[in-house]
């Protein structure tokens, strides 16, 4: 039985398997591919926003790696690894919606901290 993170298994080969879809998808070398936590709705003090007063999310965990990425100066391995939470870049990336979910692909560089587990 392999590993999972919530629903989605962490696969060696670096293939996002979507079980609840059967999709499968491998990000392209130097890109990862991350679901984003879904945006507030309420604040602290119990507010609901709209949809139109939420901030796009900068946080979610990473679902799939692409290949290490080679250029002029060298190679550039993931800086993350499959289940990581990860925070990016509020304008990086390219978004995805894929049977009613939202995808995100990110360049490597795009990737600005890893959450860390106390």
């Amino acid at each position: 039985m392999p590993t999972t993170i919530g629903k989605f298994p962490i696969v060696t080969n670096n293939m996002a398997k979507v079980t609840s879809s059967k999709i499968n998808l491998r990000p392209a070398a130097g890109y990862i591919l991350i679901e984003p936590v879904s945006a507030q709705t309420q604040t602290v003090s119990g507010i609901y926003l709209p949809d139109s007063a939420s901030e796009k999310p900068q946080k979610g965990t990473v679902i799939a790696i692409g290949d290490v990425e080679v250029t002029e100066k060298g190679t550039k391995a993931s800086p993350v690894k499959p289940a990581d939470v990860v925070i990016y870049k509020k304008w990086g990336g390219n978004e995805v919606k894929m049977n009613g979910k939202d995808y995100l692909f990110v360049k490597f560089e795009d990737i600005l901290a890893t959450e860390i587990q106390l």
